[in-house]
């Protein structure tokens, strides 16, 4: 065991001599087996008793990407066969729920309003690595872009100008994680920007077989992603003290609030075969964001799945879960205090639903899942969600919800409005969705149909919107092939910290040498427009004026983006009359 003093504290720099490693094979690229050692200091929870916590605590390593021998390590489209991470992993599959919820009367919006995106720019990111699917994550800074894939992560400048780039694994040079540890597999990983804190947070699995499982998360030292990162590789063998057995973590959530933040994931047996419902892991935010020990909490709940961390954008009451309970209800859940964290969770009527097929396409079937929710963020008493359902007379539908929490907990979460993401005569599947301080909202999805490769759109709304519409879609790519079993699996959408305005978005579409993301920002109502009435005026630099010298609704504008002056003024004057 190597340890390191710096900066006056001390840092285990791993446990074994030798590391996985990426080995060739008629199937593609293979994780080795294990080589490492478990660690002495590793969750047990007692599954007997449900929603009672064990707590620990972990050291980070600490990397400097400027350190790295290869900078730009990424390098697709890579060629030939290219393997589902599933393959490496021990059988999983979720126990049958009761798909049939109670009957209700609820119903979902179709219709289209003439809210019209605009795509402001795009740019082709990571192409086809070794994997697939992708899994596509997003996070937006204030000038600097990080996206993660199965098995690479990328930094940009919001010109689409590469930075950085890195394999995840230790096939890398060297790779994100691998001088933590991390072997020759890492799977499922995401990512999001951290307004409150002004960080980068950086989430990846990993397994290698027989019984060794990981959580491994890294954070940023600043809002520049290019340097410093803290980063933690966490145990996620999650054993039962009550009969031995172990299971180990899939299907990762990734979420934040101002003081925590959020890892959930479904439990699989692995010297059983067995389901041991949803891990939620709780990191103490403040001694990760200086590199300290961090204190983790663990809870299991049992009957819970697939449910995935909200994002959370200004004040939360709570930190919120969401997860799809069955035809006609969501899971809500919550966690109040996270130092002692108990989970309690609500279910919330929605329109019925049935989980979709598989979209049909010019290069076969495409896998749009299972119906699991995407991706949620929080913001002003809402909680907006999505994932796909079954059409009508197409296979598959984005389907959105606003979860009102406006008078919570005085009042349980309730439906607000639901709707359908349409794109016409196709199939749309991998929504995700997010909401600006406007409260304006975007999705980005995929749509496809027999005749038609798959394509990247977006639809919004206006909060003047009729409840349950989207507006018509706006074409953002398309690939010159179609695609075939499991592709996306998930997109992802976000906000540009800057402005709390402007929405970003990362996706993908299929050309002949394989899955190709696209990055790119879009907005409803321009930056300059103020009041968000369409137009720049008079009116807008009024408003600016009255809040001088403040941090309120305009500082948006232009740089330093923190106080309105005279650069904001000048940034509307140079915008009059033009706003889409």
């Amino acid at each position: 065991m190597k340890t390191l003093l710096i900066t006056g504290f001390i840092l285990i720099i791993g446990c074994s001599t030798t590391k996985n490693s990426i080995v060739a094979g008629p199937e593609g690229p293979r994780p080795n087996a294990k080589t490492w050692t478990t660690p002495k200091n590793v969750p047990t929870i007692d599954l007997t008793q449900d929603n009672v916590p064990d707590f620990w605590t972990v050291t980070p390593t600490i990397i400097n990407t400027l350190e790295f021998k290869d900078k730009h390590q990424v390098h697709g489209p890579i060629p030939g066969k290219h393997p589902r991470p599933a393959m490496f992993l021990p059988p999983h599959k979720k126990p049958n729920f009761d798909e049939a919820g109670p009957p209700n009367s609820l119903r979902s919006g179709v219709g289209n309003t003439n809210t019209v995106v605009y795509d402001k720019s795009n740019f082709n990111a990571i192409s086809s690595t070794a994997w697939t699917p992708p899994d596509p994550s997003l996070a937006v800074g204030p000038n600097h872009i990080v996206a993660t894939v199965n098995m690479a992560i990328a930094f940009y400048d919001k010109n689409g100008n590469e930075e950085f780039s890195s394999l995840l694994d230790s096939s890398g040079n060297p790779g994100f994680f691998e001088d933590i540890g991390a072997g020759g597999f890492t799977f499922d990983p995401k990512c999001f920007y951290d307004a409150h804190a002004g960080r980068f947070v950086v989430l990846a699995l990993e397994y290698y077989s027989p019984d060794e499982s990981w959580i491994t998360v890294a954070i940023s030292d600043d809002s520049d992603p290019n340097g410093v990162w803290y980063k933690y590789r966490t145990w996620s063998v999650i054993t039962n003290t009550g009969n031995g057995d172990t299971f180990w973590v899939d299907y990762p959530g990734l979420g934040f609030d101002d003081g925590f933040y959020y890892v959930t994931g479904n439990l699989f047996g692995l010297n059983n075969g067995g389901w041991g419902g949803v891990l939620y892991r709780v990191f103490d935010k403040a001694p990760m964001l200086v590199g300290d020990p961090v204190l983790i909490a663990d809870v299991r709940k049992a009957g819970h799945a697939s449910m995935q961390c909200a994002q959370h954008y200004g004040d939360a009451p709570s930190a919120f879960f969401v997860g799809r309970n069955n035809s006609t209800e969501l899971r809500v859940a919550h966690i109040n205090n996270p130092l002692n964290p108990s989970v309690v969770s609500e279910l919330v009527a929605v329109p019925n639903h049935g989980t979709p097929g598989g979209v049909s396409n010019p290069g076969g079937s495409i896998s749009a899942l299972d119906g699991r929710i995407m991706n949620a963020h929080y913001r002003d008493g809402s909680l907006w969600t999505t994932h796909g359902v079954s059409g009508n007379s197409v296979n598959a539908i984005g389907r959105w919800y606003e979860i009102d929490f406006a008078n919570w907990p005085t009042n349980p979460p309730m439906l607000a409005q639901s709707g359908d993401a349409v794109v016409s005569g196709m199939s749309t599947f991998f929504p995700a969705i997010s909401a600006n301080k406007r409260g304006e909202v975007v999705m980005v999805l995929a749509s496809a149909n027999s005749s038609t490769n798959p394509s990247l759109q977006l639809v919004g709304r206006k909060p003047t919107d009729a409840l349950g519409s989207m507006g018509t879609s706006t074409f953002i790519a398309s690939g010159n092939s179609g695609a075939d079993g499991r592709w996306g699996d998930y997109f992802d959408m976000t906000v540009d910290p800057n402005n709390d305005i402007v929405f970003w978005y990362i996706g993908e579409v299929q050309n002949n040498s394989g899955w190709q993301t696209v990055i790119g920002s879009a907005l409803i109502t321009c930056i300059e427009d103020i009041n968000a009435d369409g137009s720049v005026n008079v009116s807008d630099i009024l408003s600016l004026i009255s809040d001088w010298g403040s941090g309120g609704s305009g500082a948006e504008v232009a740089e330093p983006y923190d106080i309105i002056d005279v650069s904001d003024v000048l940034g509307v004057v140079s915008a009059l009359g033009n706003c889409p």
